[in-house]
């Protein structure tokens, strides 16, 4: 952090304590490995050290850890990635054990607002250029689809939810609707085909194929690129990209996930 606003800081007193590395690193290690190096931060998605199951807790965490990083005045450029083979290994059979016919009123809202808070702590509470490393198959790719998306070579992206049965009023649709177009994401909703990896790089969905194994190195080369250029032009070039985001995720990301959750509810 530059001494000019840790001096302003000080001169102007009354600022509520600046979210510490040390302490959200260690508070969501369960879900998340994260390192941090010259304004560079990396969140790994894990479980156990493998690949992330995704889950009710998982869900809850991204928002708040999102919302850490996002308000750390250390963090200049975001990188989020999953572990080894896979993007996410499928979900948590104790999460969803349960039918959403049977979760409590008050229950359905947690799951509300922890899935609307997902996209919305990445697009509306993360300040800095950010790169999704899409390392392997899994729901909730929308996570990888941020300003730039480095892919592997034999990932597919899809968005499963209507072949599953619920409606596809989450971020993934979102997502493929903002970046794919109405009818190609209609396509895919009402079909549960996937893009190959080469297909969604011709399609514009990500920026870069690349083999798994040098996908890191590759984010972190586009890190430095990034932080080469001064600060105030690396935040503000990021408001002026997110700006289609911004405006989708306001307007319709509540109401999609809400009709996503009543068909469900009722199933």
């Amino acid at each position: 952090m530059p001494d000019a606003l840790d001096d302003c800081d000080r001169l102007l007193g009354g600022f509520v304590e600046r979210p510490a590395l040390k302490r959200y690193t260690a508070a969501f290690a369960e879900h998340f490995d994260i390192h941090w190096d010259s304004g560079v931060v990396e969140i790994r998605m894990h479980t156990e050290g493998g690949s992330v199951v995704f889950s009710r807790a998982l869900l809850n965490a991204w928002g708040r850890v999102l919302a850490e990083a996002g308000a750390d005045p250390d963090n200049e450029v975001l990188i989020i990635t999953g572990t080894g083979r896979q993007w996410m290994a499928g979900g948590d059979p104790r999460s969803f054990a349960q039918p959403l016919s049977q979760w409590s009123s008050d229950l359905l809202y947690e799951q509300y607002s922890d899935g609307a808070r997902l996209l919305e702590g990445l697009v509306l509470g993360v300040d800095v250029p950010t790169i999704g490393v899409l390392n392997g198959l899994g729901p909730r790719q929308e996570l990888a689809l941020c300003d730039i998306t480095l892919c592997a070579d034999d990932v597919v992206i899809a968005d499963g939810n209507f072949a599953a049965g619920p409606v596809p009023g989450d971020g993934m649709y979102l997502a493929l609707e903002e970046l794919l177009g109405t009818k190609r994401a209609a396509h895919l909703a009402y079909t549960g085909g996937g893009i190959d990896s080469a297909t969604a790089l011709q399609w514009g969905l990500v920026n870069e194929v690349l083999p798994r194994d040098q996908l890191m190195d590759r984010a972190r080369r586009v890190a430095e690129t990034i932080m080469a250029a001064p600060r105030t032009s690396r935040r503000l070039t990021h408001a002026v990209i997110s700006r289609p985001w911004r405006r989708r995720i306001t307007e319709e990301l509540r109401g999609g996930y809400a009709r996503q959750l009543l068909a469900s509810s009722g199933n």
